[in-house]
């Protein structure tokens, strides 16, 4: 079976990613090693590899392979970066990222949630991965400034906090917009201020707490 996941995983950075432009190398290697299945439902690992978002409870998802590829190709990680990353989910996205930068602080609202993440990063012995159950909107002050924030929940306006905690030069990607459909949205921090691009529509689960969605 383990050699079927391979298989899987190599058709899905070829089909899906590589083929749709991603084609930071590092990114690739990444989306190649980490084994999806891991992260989704045991009834589900049958669709681990498909292009598309798969339910992992508590009303949250595991975004679309494609999606994960993008959003971290377009943080344009080096191994020295320290990165935040607001809702850490089932950890797929988390374990993307510990294998391109030296440190990464994920933060998970839903204890549920973040208890599953957490036992998967002690198997996997992801020794650079911090992780804690908190309101994610509001960072994490005490390790900040940070070389990139992803944001992994759609959020209603750019969260003023987790802005003032990226270091200069650093880029933080999340969606943003409505509640039912949002833009990926990438911030530069420049010597002269802060540059925005908007990559285009995106559809998440909403960000919820202070700086997001009931805050």
């Amino acid at each position: 079976m383990e050699t079927d996941y391979r298989r899987r995983r190599e058709e899905m950075v070829e089909r899906q990613i590589a083929a749709r432009g991603i084609s930071d190398k590092r990114v690739l290697a990444a989306m190649r090693k980490v084994e999806r299945h891991l992260f989704v439902p045991d009834a589900l690992r049958d669709q681990a590899y498909r292009d598309f978002p798969l339910p992992i409870g508590e009303g949250q998802t595991i975004s679309q392979p494609f999606i994960v590829a993008e959003m971290t190709q377009a943080l344009a990680l080096s191994p020295t970066d320290k990165v935040l990353e607001i809702g850490t989910g089932s950890g797929y996205q988390t374990a993307i990222l510990a294998e391109l930068a030296e440190k990464v602080y994920t933060i998970e609202r839903l204890r549920a949630l973040f208890i599953s993440a957490r036992k998967i990063f002690d198997t996997l012995r992801l020794a650079n991965v911090v992780a804690k159950c908190s309101d994610g909107t509001l960072g994490w002050p005490e390790e900040a400034p940070f070389d990139a924030i992803l944001v992994t929940a759609g959020a209603p306006a750019i969260p003023k906090i987790l802005l003032s905690q990226l270091g200069l030069g650093g880029r933080m990607v999340l969606p943003a917009g409505g509640e039912d459909t949002q833009n990926l949205i990438k911030m530069v921090r420049g010597q002269e201020g802060i540059r925005q691009i908007n990559m285009g529509g995106c559809r998440f689960v909403k960000l919820i707490g202070k700086e997001g969605w009931g805050g």
